[in-house]
C-alpha cells in the first residue's frame, strides 16, 4: 500500500493519506512526459510571426536606372531581398505550432510525472491551507516551515481559492494550479509539488469515476 505523510502549515505530522497506484506509481515510459512537455510548450506559441516577401513591401514598381550604360550592376526593384528595405526571403510566417496529444497520453504523462516526483520525494501533502484574506507574508512563512522557501513549488488545490491565490502571487518560485489543470509539464517544470489533502482525494476520486463510467 502506497502512502504519504500528511502535515499541517506548521510541519506537524497529521496522519497518512493513502496513495493510488495507478497515479502515483506508474510503469509508463517517461517519454511520455518529454511528449507532453513538447506539446505544451509547442501550443503556447501563438505563431503570428511574419516577414514581408519583396512582393509584400511597398515601393520598387520603377525600374531603378536603365539596364545599360550606367556602369552599375542590373537592378528591376529597389524592394528587391539584397536591397536595404527589401523584401525577406524565406522569412518566419503565420502558422500554426500546436502538436496535439490523445487524451489519455495527457493522463498517462501527468500519472507518470508525478510518480517521478513521488520517487524523489518532491510531493508533499498538506492537510488544509487556511488563508482567511490574502498576505503574502503568510503564505511565505507556511513554505518556509514545510521547508520549501528554496524550492520553485506548484500548490494544488481541490477548487480556485482567490486568497490563496492572491497569496502566492507575489512569490516568484510558486504558483497554483487547481486539480482539474494540473498537467504534467507543470509537475515536472517545478521542484516540488504541495497536493492538500483535498486535491489528493479528488484527484484519485476523478480516477474511481472515469474506471467505473468505463465498466
Amino acid at each position: 500500500m502506497l502512502e504519504i505523510e500528511v502535515k499541517d502549515i506548521n510541519n506537524n505530522a497529521k496522519g497518512k493519506i493513502v496513495l493510488s497506484e495507478t497515479i502515483f506509481n506508474s510503469t509508463a515510459s517517461k517519454s511520455v512526459v518529454h511528449n507532453a512537455v513538447v506539446s505544451y510548450l509547442a501550443n503556447q506559441r501563438q505563431g503570428t510571426h511574419a516577414t514581408k516577401t519583396r512582393g509584400l513591401v511597398r515601393g520598387g514598381g520603377k525600374k531603378p536606372w536603365k539596364q545599360k550604360k550606367t556602369g552599375r550592376a542590373r537592378h528591376g526593384s529597389i524592394r528587391s531581398p539584397i536591397w536595404r528595405g527589401g523584401g525577406i526571403v524565406f522569412g518566419p510566417q503565420p502558422r500554426d505550432y500546436s502538436v496535439n496529444l490523445p487524451k489519455s497520453m495527457r493522463k498517462t504523462a501527468l500519472y507518470k510525472a508525478l510518480t517521478m516526483k513521488l520517487s524523489d520525494g518532491e510531493i508533499a501533502v498538506v492537510d488544509s491551507i487556511p488563508m482567511d484574506k490574502p498576505k503574502t507574508k503568510d503564505m511565505v512563512r507556511i513554505l518556509s516551515n514545510l521547508g520549501l522557501s528554496n524550492k520553485t513549488v506548484l500548490i494544488v488545490l481541490p477548487e480556485k481559492d482567490d486568497n490563496v491565490i492572491r497569496s502566492v502571487k507575489n512569490i516568484p518560485m510558486a504558483d497554483v494550479v487547481r486539480v482539474s489543470d494540473l498537467n504534467a509539464y507543470q509537475v515536472a517544470a517545478f521542484d516540488s509539488v504541495l497536493f492538500t489533502a483535498d486535491a489528493v482525494s479528488k484527484l484519485q476520486s476523478n480516477l474511481e469515476v472515469k474506471a467505473e463510467a468505463a465498466v
